[in-house]
């Protein structure tokens, strides 16, 4: 992880961590560098936060400042901005978004002009920017010339962007909605007027929840990290669906007409084994995290489907996939990559993916889903003063062991750092929950004890 930069761009307390400042210089630095040679385009999204018209107006200053043309988005999700970089005429893309983070976070997340997540190289010659001691072209350059004349760039509304993509979505689909009751759950985030506007396009009867943003209440008890009203919500009001997605919809978790959650790891299964009936599985492999649950390893064993494990982070998911030529792969939390479609987890993407397998099979998703028992699982976060020390600290580590050694080949323990915030992550799986939470916390007790706990 970077000195800015984590596993999902610049993060930080909107104001505080993350200033107006911050997105102006790496505004003027993403206009010089893709500047040089010919005149930059970039293009920029953002999601439903008070703060995110803040570092909007920010960025998009400092990019017309050195040169570059801006086109702005506006509200859109990240997985628009990536196709909009990767198809049309633009040297890389901004999303100003803290995904599923409260209000009073935000980020920046950099998207090379391939629609990829942007490459370290020239992520860390954006915080050596900021820290004032940028080397390019064998000059160290504290401050970057300033645009001026007609050289200064122009800031553009493009919302049209967003009707493109939308477009591109639709046409993705191969079967009609017509007569299937949908229920979305927009997390009065970036999602909360495209992905109704999509569904009802493809026929569906839409339901929305959550689809009110005032800039204050993206995320809040809404949305893929607080599903329990959507789960209400389809039981209550008879829907044979319902999808729920995060604050910039780059994730997406499902509930089936019974009211229960479907995850991404559900969702890979029931896609793979389609893609698979199909003859489309590329490698007959699907790509999943450390994360995913031990119960979907036994239900992809049981139909004969292999899969890879890579580091946590949509990002090492889409590295893998590039580099052995995977098309399908994600994280439990829901960012499911579609290579064939996509470059980046997109959350509207996988619910028509799963609309379209349910519907081409003639099976409801709790059929789908059936083969996949999740086995208990417990996380605890635990904040801490130093993530690496902590985590390598030997009696720490004795832990750990002892936990493993107890669970056998009956379950798994997985110590890890999150790559977003100060703390490690405590998980244990098991055939029954009070045991899984009874071992994890006997790790913690030991970060505790040993005084890395804030």
């Amino acid at each position: 992880m970077g000195r800015y930069f984590g596993t999902d761009g610049f993060r930080g307390k909107a104001g505080v961590g993350l200033t107006a400042d911050h997105a102006y210089q790496i505004g003027r630095f993403l206009g010089y560098y893709y500047g040089r040679g010919h005149r930059a385009t970039i293009v920029v999204g953002k999601d439903t936060r008070r703060s995110s018209y803040v570092l909007e107006y920010a960025i998009s200053a400092g990019m017309a400042a050195s040169g570059a043309d801006v086109h702005l988005l506006h509200v859109t999700t990240t997985p628009s901005v990536s196709y909009m970089a990767r198809n049309g005429a633009y040297d890389c893309g901004v999303m100003i978004s803290a995904s599923h983070n409260p209000f009073y976070d935000n980020g920046i997340k950099l998207i090379n002009g391939d629609g990829e997540k942007m490459d370290e190289g020239v992520i860390s010659l954006v915080e050596d920017y900021l820290d004032g001691k940028l080397m390019l072209d064998g000059e160290i350059l504290e401050q970057l010339p300033m645009a001026s004349g007609d050289a200064i760039g122009c800031i553009i509304d493009d919302v049209a962007g967003r009707d493109h993509y939308a477009q591109h979505l639709i046409s993705l689909v191969q079967h009609s909605f017509q007569g299937k009751r949908v229920a979305l759950d927009c997390a009065n985030g970036s999602a909360w007027k495209l992905a109704p506007q999509i569904f009802e396009a493809l026929g569906a009867e839409v339901h929305t929840i959550h689809a009110n943003p005032d800039g204050l209440n993206i995320n809040m008890d809404a949305g893929s990290t607080h599903i329990g009203a959507l789960q209400r919500y389809v039981v209550e009001n008879h829907m044979d669906v319902g999808f729920a997605f995060d604050g910039d919809a780059d994730r997406c978790l499902a509930v089936d007409e019974n009211g229960n959650v479907v995850t991404g790891d559900h969702i890979m299964y029931l896609y793979g084994c389609y893609l698979k009936s199909l003859g489309q599985l590329a490698n007959n492999t699907v790509v999943t995290t450390v994360m995913s649950n031990f119960g979907l390893y036994k239900a992809l064993d049981e139909v004969g489907i292999s899969y890879e494990k890579t580091a946590v982070g949509d990002k090492y998911v889409y590295e893998n996939m590039v580099k052995n030529g995977h098309c399908l792969g994600g994280e439990q939390s829901g960012h499911i990559i579609f290579s064939q479609h996509a470059r980046t987890g997109d959350g509207i993407l996988t619910a028509l993916m799963i609309m379209e397998a349910m519907l081409a099979q003639g099976k409801t998703l709790t059929q789908l889903a059936a083969p996949v028992t999740i086995y208990p699982q417990v996380l605890i976060n635990v904040r801490v003063h130093d993530k690496k020390t902590a985590q390598d600290d030997a009696d720490v580590q004795a832990a750990v062991d002892a936990v493993a050694n107890t669970l056998g080949d009956t379950g798994r323990i997985l110590v890890r750092e999150s790559g977003t915030e100060p703390l490690i992550r405590v998980m244990v799986e098991a055939p029954d929950h009070d045991q899984c939470q009874a071992l994890a916390q006997q790790v913690v007790d030991v970060v505790i004890a040993k005084g890395h706990a804030v």
